[in-house]
């Protein structure tokens, strides 16, 4: 019954460290999507996350007998820092399992609050099952982030706060998930108060747990998860959420990660302020809603749910908006390699302005360039440039969708290799620790010659490589299996057109 969640929600201790968050108008997206939207600035509280209010109201709701065993969290972020601020409220002993490759700015965030931290595995599921070991060890009592009622009811104050906040006609509230805590307590307490309110939730599209539960009747787990959000990178829903989603949640959309990365910078236009990936969710499912539905003057609510970003993904951030806003096209582009030819592709553009431009010559007859070509923000420019440039006689070949291209291939110097290779391409991402590169490339011994390499730091837990080796095919187990033993996400990208035509030998003249 939902009664007893309202009741659990009115009652919720949250405000000893949270506070109530301002609802605030946004003008540029209201105006450029002729709707009235509206951000529940949840990356306001004191540790940048609303993730205090759930850890809280459950610690509070503890027998001081439960206290005193003092409480264990896995987290490698947000929930950490409410668990360990609730703990320093309510003088309770806090103990932080966080993966290794934890941002030193997070775990010294979590010190600086007086919980300890044990430093353990390379993700969220390898740090989960140690403190559940610790947690039988020491006696402790286990803060479970998403899958708990007292923290679904603490996450259910912001749908107390923002109705109160909005008394006008509200048309839908966009809620990233991740675990689905949030969602679940937004959704059961909305849906009481006002149910003809729609709740939509976000996920990345890389990491969809509850969209892939919902479709199936019953939780999933997601083998590999997408990275870049990793404030909601959870393989599987929580069982409770799943429950309360199944009977209140509406949707959920999917967005991915240039759109997300276009949403914080909607949030940074309207607001100076910048979110985490996870934290624009909303606003990206929000924009994709609009966009399908072709709805105006309606009244949406998106939250914001946190700002816990690393400076150093800033420049990823930036390079990937244009692209998700639609205001750029990544072209590879076939131009005859004769004097003029960079002259005559840049007239037929226009008033169009080049991005960026990547060449490198590679024979006297063809010359590949990558090209990036602002655009007007509507999908339908990207084809109409397309066919132009096509029936001008360049060949053109569309990687405005390739993510081999963004990650690597822009970024690479030295263009073909001169001869045939017999090289074998794969793209792999390794925890972004100290030491976990140099780990890896002593685990392959030396055994293979390493062709092609490309690594780019983006200031998030796992970095991404891509490896070129010449492998013969009767090896290519033997290597794919010390990836595996390694525990690295992998996939071959030999024949990717990126690749293909800017690195590859496979095209070189004899």
């Amino acid at each position: 019954m939902p009664e007893k969640y309202i009741e659990k929600i009115l009652r919720a201790c949250v405000y000893d460290v949270a506070v109530e968050t301002a609802l605030e108008p946004t003008r540029l997206l209201s105006e450029r999507f002729a709707n009235t939207i509206l951000l529940k600035r949840e990356d306001l509280q004191s540790v940048f996350s609303f993730k205090l209010r759930g850890a809280y109201n459950k610690m509070a709701s503890l027998t001081r007998a439960q206290q005193q065993q003092g409480v264990i969290a896995a987290s490698a972020g947000n929930h950490a820092q409410g668990v360990a601020l609730a703990a320093k409220r309510l003088n309770i002993r806090a103990l932080i399992v966080m993966p290794t490759t934890t941002p030193d700015i997070k775990v010294s965030s979590v010190r600086a609050m007086g919980a300890d931290t044990v430093l353990f595995g390379d993700s969220y599921s390898d740090a989960y099952v140690h403190a559940l070991e610790l947690a039988e060890q020491q006696s402790l009592v286990f803060v479970h982030p998403y899958d708990d009622p007292d923290v679904i009811a603490g996450q259910g104050t912001v749908a107390m706060e923002l109705l109160r906040q909005h008394t006008k006609p509200l048309n839908a509230i966009f809620v990233p998930v991740g675990g689905g805590g949030l969602i679940a307590g937004i959704a059961v307490y909305t849906k009481f108060v006002r149910p003809e309110v729609k709740i939509i939730g976000v996920e990345p599209d890389d990491a969809d747990c509850l969209k892939r539960a919902l479709a199936a009747g019953e939780r999933v787990i997601i083998q590999q998860v997408g990275l870049f959000a990793d404030g909601v990178a959870v393989k599987q829903v929580g069982a409770e959420p799943f429950r309360l989603a199944q009977k209140y949640v509406d949707e959920v959309i999917t967005v991915n990660t240039d759109e997300i990365c276009a949403a914080i910078k909607d949030i940074f236009d309207d607001t100076r302020s910048i979110a985490e990936p996870a934290g624009a969710l909303a606003v990206a499912g929000l924009k994709k809603y609009i966009e399908r539905e072709g709805v105006t003057g309606q009244t949406f609510i998106a939250i914001d749910s946190g700002a816990n970003m690393n400076f150093d993904r800033l420049r990823y951030v930036a390079e990937r908006a244009q692209v998700g806003e639609h205001k750029e096209i990544l072209l590879a582009v076939s131009i005859p390699e004769i004097p003029g030819s960079f002259f005559k592709f840049c007239q037929l553009l226009g008033g169009r302005s080049i991005t960026e431009f990547n060449y490198r010559y590679f024979d006297n007859v063809m010359a590949q360039v990558f090209v990036g070509i602002s655009s007007s923000g509507l999908e339908s420019d990207r084809q109409e440039v397309i066919q132009f440039l096509q029936q001008q006689g360049f060949g053109i070949t569309d990687m405005t969708a390739n993510e081999l291209a963004k990650e690597h291939i822009r970024y690479m110097v030295g263009g073909h290799a001169p001869c045939e290779l017999n090289e074998v391409i794969y793209s792999i991402e390794f925890p972004e620790r100290p030491g976990a590169l140099a780990s890896f490339l002593s685990e392959l011994g030396g055994r293979w010659n390493i062709s092609l390499f490309h690594y780019r730091n983006h200031g998030a837990a796992f970095g991404k490589v891509l490896m070129g080796l010449q492998l013969p095919a009767s090896e290519r187990k033997t290597f794919e299996h010390c990836l595996e033993h390694s525990g690295f996400v992998y996939s071959e990208q030999t024949q990717n057109p990126a690749y293909r035509l800017f690195s590859g030998g496979m095209q070189c003249s004899e």
